[in-house]
């Protein structure tokens, strides 16, 4: 899941720091190429938020499973279920959009990530808007409109239901992020439910609710040649979850925080060899400004405490 990364901004430390380091690529693989199997899970006829609720369902088993404490947390601590919903939002926006609409302008879309957290951040966490801030947001919006600008005349505004998916996925990322970080001092085995939980739950909610409108076929009946990718599927978001819970608490934010952002080269070039999608260059110029304003929040000086 995109979720936490909750290290200090200290030196690189030597030992385990290139474990730490494969193990977040590892995450950013395993998202920035989860766009074909969710594809591919579609064709056979499970639609992508039955495919994120199922998927989730099968974490939240092995995390029970391994920390039983981690319901009694959850449920005792309210503020968490707003983890739930910003995790699920996340991850119902993005796996959808990545599965019906251009990868690229998804991800793309998605990583306004630090546009988000700029507001969020002044809001829950009553941060200073600094310079620094106000040239991320400048530099995001300037990204956004030149990849949403049409190819004639027209406002830079979401044109399909996956640039909207997306932007809502990212707003939720950021919401889940800066959660996460003023939540820090609760157990991470009670964070980390509540994200699995909320992939469940919110896209499991939606389908259903969509299915009552005739917009979300139900799922087919269970069948090895969809059940089995699928559960590979889970056990992959899994190990990438753990993996950058692991890489996350060995590295500072500053690193994890950049590593991450290969994500995007990933779903480009994957999106580009199995997807039959060309990189234009409005899309170039303009994600080169997204990920410029999230590489800036990835390295902005600490504020004094």
């Amino acid at each position: 899941m995109h979720g936490d990364s909750a290290a200090g901004r200290a030196g690189l430390p030597a030992p385990g720091s290139t474990l730490a380091l494969l193990a977040l690529v590892l995450n950013a693989f395993v998202w920035g190429v989860s766009w074909w199997p969710l594809r591919h899970l579609q064709g056979m006829g499970l639609h992508p938020l039955w495919s994120t609720a199922l998927i989730y369902a099968a974490a939240v088993v092995v995390i029970v499973w391994r920390w039983p404490r981690a319901v009694g947390q959850l449920l005792r601590t309210p503020v968490l279920w707003i983890l739930v919903l910003a995790a699920g939002g996340t991850n119902a926006g993005f796996n959808w959009a990545v599965s019906i609409g251009d990868v690229v302008r998804v991800v793309l879309l998605f990583y306004l990530m630090p546009l988000w957290a700029v507001l969020l951040a002044r809001w829950l966490l009553h941060e200073r808007l600094t310079r620094w801030a106000a040239l991320r947001v400048l530099l995001a919006l300037a990204g956004a409109a030149i990849v949403l600008k049409p190819a004639g005349a027209g406002w830079p505004v979401p044109a399909s239901l996956p640039d909207w998916l997306g932007i809502a996925g990212g707003f939720c990322f950021a919401l889940n992020n800066v959660m996460l970080k003023r939540e820090s001092a609760r157990p991470r085995e009670a964070r980390a439910l509540a994200m699995f939980l909320g992939g469940m739950l919110v896209a499991g909610a939606l389908a259903l609710v969509l299915g009552l409108t005739g917009g979300v076929a139900p799922p087919p009946a269970p069948r090895p040649d969809w059940l089995l990718p699928a559960l590979a599927l889970a056990a992959a978001f899994l190990a990438a979850n753990l993996a950058l819970q692991y890489g996350a608490s060995h590295l500072p934010a500053s690193v994890t925080a950049v590593v991450m952002l290969v994500e995007v080269v990933f779903a480009a070039g994957s999106a580009v060899l199995l997807g039959d999608q060309e990189l234009t260059g409005q899309a170039l110029l303009g994600g080169g400004l997204i990920l410029g304003a999230a590489l800036l929040s990835a390295l902005e000086p600490d504020r004094p405490a």
